[in-house]
């Protein structure tokens, strides 16, 4: 709470200078900026330069600030310093708007005032965020009319820029022009790799690095990371921490979601303690990213307890997906729907695309078509559109629920083109219900769609194979041989002492394999499984 009471016109200059300074300070909010803004008014103080760039920049660039409100502050100085321009140039740099950094740009220009070192960064920013690269250009062959060509921060800026935008050719021209490179042009490259998806150029670019920093090692794991490859990205995270690297929050969200991916509920412990005994902050992604990896871990206990640990005024729609969606995909039915009605209670948490996707999940597994029938129609209510995603998920409902037809003539009234994963869900119905009717047809268009997926031809096969038409199940896997499509091998992991173990079908390497299929057959013999002869057949065509 801001103490403004002590402020007076009474006091001497320097006393009330000193004042409002300390009550910038201690300013936490846009309401209690403009209530020193309306003290620095009445106190005719709007002309000093000190009062005058304060409320700038707090309103321009601070985590409460109105750029807009800033915007209106910057109108009213007569005659605004570069420094000012720059400013409000940067908090649209980083605003919903980063387009008039451009005209602001140019309304600076047409007066006269010239840009400066801090003025290009800022622009280089709103171009990496714009769709378009040719103002990117546009604002690289300034820098070279002004003479700003070999200054490093506009430099690294520029690198960020292109990589941002895909450009990475570009952003590497750069970089191997510059006579002096530090560290940010360095991370800006292996950052800009690894979003490019080029991850040998990215690690080369980290191998030949002479000190590697936390930026550094944050970004190549988040490549590996978004790139699927999530066993590297751990090794990567361990080698690091045996360099006596410290983690943050980044890394740690990057890591958790590794660990999500892989299932690997021990490693993911080990990682939630990491980051309680090197306390480090809390924030509201990091909370998000250790409920998201114990739910796909199925430890929705503990999903729930770090949960309960965000206070409802700190939450977002974020940590409530991550848990909506976590006790769906467990088959938690009742559960997430509850919670998605406690979620409903609070104002600042608006339903978004993820939450419904979420909710006809829980639907899709708990049998509730009607259910799922509300939720899909609260998407166009809502103002939103329904994504392919949400489609298929409405497929899925009425297939599990055995409504076949329903399904298929929802399929054939969609706005858009079936999905390969609509059609997917369709087949399974079908596969499930024994409608080789529907299900031929639906098998056939997977076909066509994806001819070189081992999968789609596997799934028209087992079709085939529910009906007893075995000829066709056998011609279909002759098909998918002459055509040079080979059947992925089927892969599994288990996490035994926070080690991951994978196993690949016909994969003898494993050093433990003579012990492990010593209990599997042990079990087999327990299970003493005797299928009948329709059963035994179909589990043939899944091998």
């Amino acid at each position: 709470m801001l103490k403004l009471s002590s402020v007076s016109a009474r006091s001497n200059p320097n006393e009330l200078r000193s004042s409002l300074i300390s009550a910038f300070d201690q300013c936490k909010s846009m309401i209690q900026l403009k209530q020193i803004h309306a003290l620095i008014i009445s106190f005719g103080l709007t002309d000093d330069e000190l009062f005058s760039s304060k409320i700038l920049s707090a309103t321009a660039i601070s985590e409460f600030g109105d750029i807009e409100y800033s915007y209106k502050v910057f109108r009213q100085l007569i005659n605004p310093s570069i420094f000012s321009w720059n400013t409000i140039i940067r908090g649209y740099s980083k605003s919903k708007n980063p387009n008039r950094c451009i005209s602001i740009y140019n309304e600076m220009s047409r007066i006269g005032i010239s840009a400066d070192h801090f003025t290009f960064p800022f622009l280089a920013k709103a171009c990496s965020r714009l769709s378009s690269i040719r103002v990117g250009l546009s604002v690289h062959s300034l820098v070279g009319k002004t003479g700003f060509e070999l200054d490093k921060f506009i430099q690294n800026s520029l690198i960020h820029m292109y990589s941002s935008r895909g450009d990475i050719v570009s952003a590497r021209k750069l970089f191997d022009e510059m006579p002096y490179k530090n560290s940010v042009s360095w991370n800006s490259m292996v950052d800009g790799y690894a979003k490019c998806r080029d991850l040998v150029s990215a690690r080369q670019i980290f191998e030949a690095m002479p000190e590697k920093d936390v930026i550094t090692w944050s970004s190549l794991i988040d490549g590996y990371v978004k790139s699927g490859n999530h066993n590297e990205a751990l090794e990567i995270f361990e080698r690091m921490r045996s360099e006596g690297l410290r983690a943050n929050e980044v890394t740690m969200v990057s890591v958790l979601c590794a660990c999500a991916h892989l299932g690997a509920l021990e490693k993911g412990k080990m990682m939630h303690n990491y980051v309680k005994e090197n306390k480090l902050p809390l924030t509201l992604v990091l909370q998000t990213s250790i409920i998201d990896m114990y739910a796909k871990c199925g430890a929705i206990e503990d999903a729930f307890a770090v949960f309960h640990e965000v206070p409802a005024c700190r939450t977002d729609v974020l940590l409530w997906n991550s848990m909506i969606g976590g006790l769906a995909n467990h088959g938690y039915v009742e559960e997430s729907l509850e919670l998605f009605k406690r979620m409903q209670t609070l104002k600042h948490v608006i339903p978004d695309e993820i939450t419904y996707l979420n909710l006809l999940s829980a639907c899709a597994h708990g049998g509730l078509v009607e259910e799922a029938s509300q939720f899909f129609k609260s998407i166009t209510a809502h103002g939103m559109m329904p994504m392919l995603e949400h489609y298929a998920c409405m497929v899925d409902v009425l297939s599990r629920a055995g409504h076949i037809d329903e399904a298929f003539k929802f399929l054939n009234e969609l706005p858009v083109e079936p999905s390969a994963s609509m059609l997917g869900a369709l087949l399974n119905g079908c596969s499930n219900y024994g409608r080789l009717d529907i299900g031929e047809i639906v098998g056939r268009m997977l076909v066509q769609l994806e001819p070189n997926h081992d999968g789609r031809y596997v799934g028209l096969s087992n079709v085939y194979a529910v009906g007893g038409r075995w000829k066709e199940a056998r011609e279909m896997r002759a098909t998918m041989e002459k055509r040079g499509v080979k059947k992925s091998p089927g892969c599994s992991s288990v996490e035994v002492g926070g080690v991951l173990h994978k196993f690949i079908a016909h994969d003898k390497t494993h050093p433990q394999m003579t012990s492990v299929c010593e209990m599997l057959n042990e079990i087999v013999e327990e299970m003493r499984f005797q299928p009948d002869l329709q059963t035994r057949e179909q589990c043939l065509y899944n091998i």
